[in-house]
């Protein structure tokens, strides 16, 4: 991993091993930048304020090793991830993340741009985090539940899957109860409104374009005198009066003209074409003639005709202000609200439809809530034991775990669970309370772990309950920031010895402060400042055993070249080497 310009980190690249690699440095240095480096990889919130002065932005790059049929390859490549073969089933994934000082963060993954949120996804399959704040998060009685559910895996899971997709359906059911019977008066005002509107409606019974042939009705019968006089005069001006024969019209003198090419046409085509366009006329304006004749005997002045109309442009326009601009709007209208007074007048039997059903729901919400419980109890059962056995490789060979899962009784049995012979208190999560409890010695009682240890007991205890945890977790690698803190002496040695042990099947990287811890390293990495107060690439080195040797001795005694605390550093490795051989 190589991290640029992040915190007091100016350039340094970090050599990560397999097993167990612990990083230590001085206060202040930037251990704790490592552990921020790698949760910026893996899609961490990002800050400006991580910029290091100076530097136009942080940026930090990781190379991965990931099976490329594995759900991390998939979902690479998925996103246009290039991955390098390195063997048979690995492939080498190239991560990177940067923000600027503006606070903007950009992230790629095997070359391909990608959305922060895809690298959060790769988190869930690569990496477990665990540090002092989620140790904080531990404490929390909702997080203990959430964590035992990881513990059980499918015994929990799959039930709990039911239960939340069951109890989103209890909560339409109810909300649609709710909505039937508190708006009750609202919806019979609605229904109302609704049959009103629907019987001017259905009154009328309009037609789709009837308005506008009205319309037309309408000009056509008030202009009734000006229309038959208009088309009587053209009438005879084409034809002429049948009063007097003789008089001069269109069509007598079209016969004319004709007649006077009649005799020549023969004699030239130019001429031939225009005696053929006469006669084209005069047959034109003969139509015209017995067309005008037709429609001056169509109109006639009916009053009453035109009071009807208009009486129904009326009604029908008064249709249109109130339920649509148009005639087709209100037709639509018509057909919608037919719908929704059915679906209205339907609601009495919605209601007991809906009760019955949410009387089925909440009995299979019941069944469910105990077999998720039930998986629960068994998980907290084989949890406690495992966590009671970690302490006692911590040095707390007497401190004894409870994991209780207990229900609240409901305030109101109408609103709650039936449970075991009770009516309990139910939410999305199901009917439990988790919560983790601590004996610390033979004779104490069993007290919420907030309150049941001192300050190095609960960091003993909160490290067993994250390797217990680790262990269900399928991911690849583990990274601790100094979750041993307020830990020392002996019980530093079996945090040491505990973590080379996790070490063995997965891949673990420990900030620390505790040379004991270091010592059980497969690999030590130093981080140390420049006079300038940055790290630089040569600042995050890999310690081989006479540097190794001294760092140890400086975490002891505060002095590299003390002999005593050389002789101890010896001592620890000695330890940790033995240990490792009886692993």
């Amino acid at each position: 991993m190589r991290i640029r310009g992040l915190g007091v980190i100016e350039d340094a690249v970090l050599e990560l091993s397999p097993g167990f690699t612990a990083v230590t440095g001085e206060t202040g240095a930037g251990k704790t930048m490592v552990v921020t480096g790698l949760g910026l990889l893996f899609g961490g919130r990002s800050d400006s304020a991580l910029v290091r002065p100076g530097a136009e932005r942080a940026s930090v790059e990781g190379r991965l090793l990931v099976d490329p049929k594995g759900p991390a390859g998939r979902a690479a490549a998925d996103h246009g991830a290039e991955l390098e073969p390195v063997g048979r089933d690995r492939a080498e994934l190239i991560v990177s993340r940067s923000v600027s000082l503006e606070g903007r963060s950009r992230a790629s993954l095997g070359g391909a741009a990608v959305p922060i949120g895809v690298l959060g996804g790769l988190a869930d399959d690569l990496v477990a985090m665990h540090g002092q704040s989620a140790q904080q998060s531990l404490l929390q009685p909702a997080r203990q539940r959430q964590a035992l559910d990881r513990y059980a895996g499918p015994a929990v899971a799959e039930p709990l899957a039911e239960y939340k997709a069951c109890y989103e359906r209890l909560k339409k059911i109810e909300a649609t109860l709710d909505e039937l019977t508190t708006r009750a008066r609202e919806r019979a005002q609605e229904a109302d409104l609704l049959r009103f509107g629907l019987a001017e409606v259905e009154r009328l019974e309009p037609v789709p374009g009837e308005d506008e042939e009205l319309a037309a009705e309408a000009e056509r019968l008030g202009h009734a005198d000006t229309l038959r006089t208009a088309s009587g005069g053209a009438h005879m001006a084409l034809t002429g009066s049948p009063d007097d024969p003789a008089s001069i019209n269109a069509l007598s003198l079209l016969t004319e003209a004709a007649r006077a090419l009649e005799g020549a046409r023969g004699h030239d085509p130019a001429l031939a074409e225009l005696a053929g366009r006469l006669d084209e006329a005069s047959f034109l304006l003969a139509d015209v003639s017995t067309d005008l004749a037709a429609y001056t005997d169509s109109i006639e002045a009916d009053p009453r005709r035109l009071a009807d109309v208009q009486q129904r442009i009326s009604d029908l326009n008064s249709l249109m202000r109130k339920y649509g601009p148009k005639l087709t709007d209100v037709i639509a209208w018509a057909s919608t609200g037919a719908l929704r007074l059915a679906e209205l007048e339907g609601d009495d039997d919605r209601i007991a439809a809906l009760s019955e059903e949410r009387l089925t729901v909440r009995a299979e919400l019941s069944e469910l809530a105990a077999r998720v419980s039930s998986g629960r109890a068994q998980a907290a059962e084989k949890f406690a034991a495992a966590v009671t056995t970690e302490l006692a490789e911590l040095a707390m060979p007497h401190a004894r775990i409870e994991v209780p899962v207990t229900q609240k009784d409901s305030k109101d049995n109408t609103e709650g669970l039936d449970f075991d012979g009770r009516t309990v208190a139910f939410g999305p999560t199901g009917v439990d309370d988790v919560e983790l409890r601590l004996a610390p010695h033979p004779g104490a009682p069993f007290l919420p772990i907030a309150k049941g240890a001192s300050g190095g007991e609960l960091s003993r205890v909160m490290l067993a309950v994250e390797v217990v945890f680790a262990g269900s977790d399928p991911v690849p690698t583990f990274v601790f920031d100094e979750v041993d803190a307020g830990v020392g002496g002996k019980a530093a040695v079996e945090v040491g010895r505990r973590l080379a042990r996790l070490a063995r099947s997965a891949q673990v990287v420990v900030v620390t402060h505790l040379p004991q811890v270091a010592a059980f390293a497969d690999r030590q990495l130093v981080v140390r400042k420049a006079n300038d107060g940055s790290v630089t690439r040569s600042g995050v080195t890999v310690l081989d055993d006479a540097e190794r040797r001294r760092e140890l001795a400086r975490m002891l005694a505060g002095l590299e070249e003390s002999e005593l605390g050389q002789a101890h550093a010896d001592e620890l490795l000695q330890a940790a080497a033995a240990d490792r051989q009886r692993g």
